[in-house]
């Protein structure tokens, strides 16, 4: 017991002695001040660097051209439709009992069709050598040609284009083309001779002579025909004084129509 109380007062002279010579309150004040001060600034953050981040791609803008003239399109009109007037080919109308259409312009041609008065139709052409016309007939399936002298007309048959003439061929083989076609001159008269070309009387038209003479210095056009196979000449007058010469065809003609012509020998003028 009196070993503990012996240590106790030991202990507490030590601490006397301790506080008698250690620093004034004051001091010690000063002294805590400051250790905390040292002490927050050694556990003051050092801040981390911040990260520079460096482009390593610029984008460069893309440019908008901006256009320098601004173009105005330009408007293109509407075309007007104008109509052509449909022509107006001039109207026949049969004034005859009966009239023949023909196959060429003059009564020398093969029978084509037959009209009857009060058939209508229009001209499609006119001749180059004759006033015959080329006509569409209403009741009919195809062209022929019309005498003036046996239609009225209605319209201006000038205003239509000459028509070429358009022999129907026969292609049956039935017959051949005359023989020993022979024209011999004696003055201003020629006559054409030729062979009978023997058809059936069923089939025979006779021949067709397409004759161009010299008439007192005219160029004349002189189409001829027979109507069976037994007329086998032709005599034509042909004088000088023409600058074309003269000539012709000969074509021996059945009915499904002519066969191939033969050219006329023709003797020139003295």
């Amino acid at each position: 017991m009196k070993t503990i109380k012996h240590s106790t007062s030991i202990i507490f002279l030590a601490v006397l002695f301790l506080s008698a010579c250690g620093p004034s309150p004051e001091a010690q004040v000063t002294m805590t001040a400051t250790a905390k001060t040292a002490t927050a600034a050694a556990w003051t953050e050092t801040p981390s660097p911040t990260a520079t981040f460096t482009s390593t791609f610029t984008l460069t803008p893309t440019l908008t051209p901006t256009p320098t003239e601004t173009f105005t399109p330009t408007i293109t009109p509407t075309p007007t439709i104008t109509f052509t007037p449909t022509f107006d080919f001039p109207k026949v109308t049969v004034n005859q009992a009966l009239a023949a259409c023909l196959f060429g312009p003059a009564k020398a041609y093969l029978w084509k069709f037959g009209l009857k008065q009060g058939d209508t139709g229009v001209i499609w052409g006119r001749a180059a050598n004759s006033n015959w016309y080329y006509v569409k007939m209403d009741s009919l399936p195809d062209g022929c040609w019309l005498s003036p002298y046996v239609v009225d007309v209605s319209g201006d048959p000038n205003t239509v284009l000459v028509q070429d003439v358009r022999l129907w061929i026969s292609t049956t083989g039935f017959y051949n083309p005359p023989k020993s076609v022979r024209a011999s001159r004696k003055g201003d008269e020629v006559k054409i001779t030729w062979e009978q070309v023997e058809m059936t009387e069923d089939d025979d038209r006779g021949y067709f002579l397409d004759v161009w003479v010299c008439q007192d210095g005219n160029f004349v056009w002189m189409p001829t025909s027979f109507p069976d196979q037994y007329t086998t000449s032709a005599t034509f007058t042909d004088d000088a004084g023409c600058s074309q010469p003269s000539g012709g065809q000969l074509y021996a003609v059945e009915k499904h129509g002519y066969i191939s012509p033969v050219n006329i020998p023709w003797p020139p003028s003295k």
